[in-house]
């Protein structure tokens, strides 16, 4: 594991200059294209960035996040304002900035509920299916930008395939060669990784504009802040539950992964994470972006990653860049406008390329674990959409997770050897279980979906045994137990005491324990209740032997 790092341990501003400068060449052209994924002007994307620059580096605790604007959550933010204002252009953008407010809004409640677990939500391999399933569609949408002809509308795949070829005889052999030579050179810089490769490709595409501007090749355009200021858009009156939902959904996608980058690099370095602290300061940034009419934002991996490959030792890192920014914009934004269409695509696919690679979903392959939610999370975004996709990947995972829960495997225990272990006789037929005695453990937590078919699933076990005087029911995966679940175990020791056969519960956990003493049963005095060990319960003597000694 990686040494502990002082922050204070001596001067490293210069680094930060460097890493400042460095990265703030990289996120503003990228700043400009992900403006375009989200059908907003480019101004969004430039003003999302210097607003998470600037305050996160003011207020946010990591030393290495980067909070600017990002492809998945400008993929999902054209969905919604495409849901609400359809083609318009104005009217998605004045809706574009409203969801943006809402979403610092979300982001606030939640810090101020301490809500900080809430990226949870999103399973790693959902997340990591949805980014996949969001890459193939950003890039494809990237593509007429690519090759000069009309943009692709929506994001259900087999359309936008459908549309692509029916427009690709109308490319531009100029813009694709732009944009294949800008992919070249992007993919080529990444051997030299203190080499800033989109603001070579941005320098050279606008040194060559002019030309190319003569062979058909689409600019960026003007890029006017002035317009942006205003408030935005309120929705209107059954608008407000569909602006909510999107709200709640880019707040689920960008703190899942806004909390991925943030808590990676701080177990990497040994740093304190602060995640209720981290949900106020993006909230704070969504709500002054919104206001000022600019994009969601969020801790992105990929500027992340390259703050701290560029050098960074601290937040001035992130200030320097909103600076750099800020003087980009005053003194350099005629040149930005510039920038041509095919470098900003290839900038896009270049970006999201690093979440196209299959080696992603080899672990799960690999552990034969979640493959199945992995891919459903794939389809899900590439056959539904964007925003659907995400909220049918997540909802999947959670009926996965239930179906799991609600139908457990009930394993038999058996003593290793003559130690004091306690094993399932599946898995280790060398353990037998003690004489007149039959030893169960529920492998999943029992709770109200479950508790009635664990429990038959141990009486047919007790059926198929002969001679039983003792069952010991092994708690150790239930941290508490629910009304069905005690109301069940009581029609369990009902049925058990019919019999003549002992129940005792071990490994109880102390509010399991609590429930069950308040409980009352007389079939469960106490004392049944007090093993702390499997080999605690089947060392202890019967209520029969012990009253027998007592009368002797």
């Amino acid at each position: 594991m990686p040494a502990t790092e002082n922050p204070n341990a001596a001067p490293t501003w210069h680094l930060d200059l460097v890493s400042g400068l460095s990265i703030a060449g990289l996120l503003l052209p990228e700043a400009v294209a992900y403006s375009g994924i989200a059908n907003l002007p480019p101004q969004a994307g430039v003003i999302a960035l210097f607003v998470g620059l600037a305050i996160y580096g003011l207020l946010g605790r990591s030393r290495y996040a980067i909070v600017s604007a990002t492809s998945s959550s400008a993929a999902v933010l054209a969905a919604g304002t495409l849901a609400l204002a359809g083609g318009d252009n104005v009217s998605r953008a004045a809706i574009g900035a409203m969801l943006v407010l809402l979403t610092g809004v979300c982001f606030l409640i939640a810090g101020a509920a301490r809500l900080g677990g809430l990226s949870h939500l999103i399973a790693r391999p959902v997340l990591r299916g949805y980014t996949f399933g969001l890459a193939c569609v950003i890039a494809l949408k990237q593509l007429p930008h690519l090759f000069g002809v009309a943009g692709l509308h929506g994001d259900f795949v087999p359309k936008l395939l459908y549309e692509l070829a029916t427009v690709s005889p109308q490319m531009k052999l100029a813009s694709v060669g732009t944009g294949v030579v800008a992919l070249l050179l992007l993919f080529a810089s990444e051997r030299f990784r203190r080499v800033p490769g989109s603001l070579a490709v941005i320098v050279l595409g606008v040194a060559a504009s002019g030309w190319l501007q003569g062979q058909g090749v689409e600019l960026t355009g003007r890029i006017d802040l002035a317009q942006a200021l205003g408030w935005p858009r309120w929705p209107e009156s059954g608008q407000w539950l569909p602006s909510v939902e999107l709200a709640a959904a880019l707040l689920l996608i960008l703190y899942a992964e806004s909390y991925s980058s943030i808590r990676g690099f701080a177990l990497k370095h040994g740093d304190k994470v602060e995640p209720n602290r981290d949900l106020i300061v993006l909230g704070i940034a969504n709500v002054v972006s919104g206001a000022l009419h600019g994009m969601p934002v969020g801790a992105g991996y990929s500027g992340t990653s390259a703050n701290e490959a560029a050098g960074a030792r601290s937040r001035l890192s992130g200030l320097i860049a909103a600076g750099t920014v800020l003087l980009l914009v005053l003194f350099a934004l005629r040149w930005i406008e510039r920038i041509p269409q095919p470098v900003l695509a290839a900038i896009v696919i270049h970006a999201v390329s690093k979440s196209l690679r299959l080696s992603t979903f080899a672990p799960y392959l690999r552990w034969h674990r979640d493959r199945l939610v992995a891919l459903a999370a794939v389809l899900a975004v590439l056959s539904l959409g964007i925003l659907n996709g995400l909220l049918f990947a997540i909802a999947f995972s959670l009926v996965m997770l239930l179906r799991q829960l609600a139908t457990p495997r009930l394993c038999v225990l058996g003593r290793l050897s003559n130690s004091h272990d306690f094993v399932d006789i599946a898995q280790h037929p060398q353990a037998v279980p003690p004489p007149g005695m039959l030893i169960v453990r529920p492998e999943e937590p029992l709770f109200f979906a479950n508790a009635e078919t664990v429990l038959a699933q141990a009486r047919h076990r007790v059926e198929a045994k002969q001679g039983l005087h003792r069952v010991i029911l092994s708690l150790e995966e239930s941290p508490d137990l629910d009304g069905t679940v005690l109301e069940s175990l009581g029609d369990f020791v009902t049925w058990l005491d019919a019999r003549g056969i002992e129940l005792r519960v071990a490994r109880l956990k102390d509010d399991a324990r609590d429930a069950l003493i308040r409980m009352a049963l007389p079939q469960l005095p106490p004392q049944a209740l007090d093993d702390w060990s499997v080999e605690d319960a089947v060392l202890a003597p019967s209520p029969t032997s012990s009253s027998d000694k007592g009368n002797s």
